[in-house]
């Protein structure tokens, strides 16, 4: 089996949410990573968009790459047709996991899990334990009142613009995973990457 061109960790919820975009961001994800040849990274789950990316990644093609806490497996939540499953005893385990096996990182729509996920990745990056590529997809608006509220923060002083630098936002799916993946330093795979650049 030839490598991944690249791995895409998702973060996003496990339930479906009220509206339909919210279903159909997480499937055009999965689509996309696997169409290009990716992996995708995430949590392992099989309930609501974390499902959803993982089988629209698996039925175009491409690996998928679970990693979830015991605790988890055992309310049966796992989802056992990924590549790789792998089974973890804490959360801290399971998100080093997930950055260790990623190139880049993206936030679709999600609850208080892919909150603190983002929030956690984007800490690493800023203190310089990782230099990956972070995005924040902005379906139908979704992240907009949290955007406003980080603008906030750098306005009363405990932020600075380059922080939010780091991080990169936008509401096209294809648009920003290719941004993604050329900033992680894969943009030589522009065959894969030529019908969106």
């Amino acid at each position: 089996m030839t490598s991944p061109a690249f791995s895409m960790c998702v973060y996003c919820g496990s339930r479906p949410g009220k509206d339909a975009a919210f279903a159909a961001t997480a499937e055009a994800v999965g689509a996309w990573i696997g169409s290009h040849g990716g992996q995708l990274v995430y949590g392992g789950g099989k309930s609501g968009l974390m499902g959803m990316v993982a089988r629209a990644t698996r039925e175009a093609g491409g690996r998928v790459v679970g990693v979830i806490p015991k605790a988890l497996v055992d309310r049966e939540l796992a989802n056992e047709l990924c590549d790789e499953l792998h089974v973890v005893t804490t959360m801290h385990e399971r998100k080093a996991m997930m950055a260790e096996r990623s190139n880049a990182f993206v936030a679709i729509p999600g609850g208080i899990g892919t909150f603190e996920e983002l929030y956690e990745i984007w800490t690493w990056r800023q203190l310089g334990y990782h230099d990956k590529p972070i995005g924040i997809l902005n379906t139908q608006g979704y992240y907009d009142g949290m955007l406003q509220f980080l603008q906030q923060c750098v306005g009363q002083g405990f932020m600075d613009e380059w922080q939010m630098g780091l991080v990169q936002s936008g509401n096209d799916h294809a648009t920003l995973l290719a941004r993604l993946v050329e900033e992680a330093g894969l943009s030589h795979q522009k065959d894969a990457l030529r019908d969106v650049i």
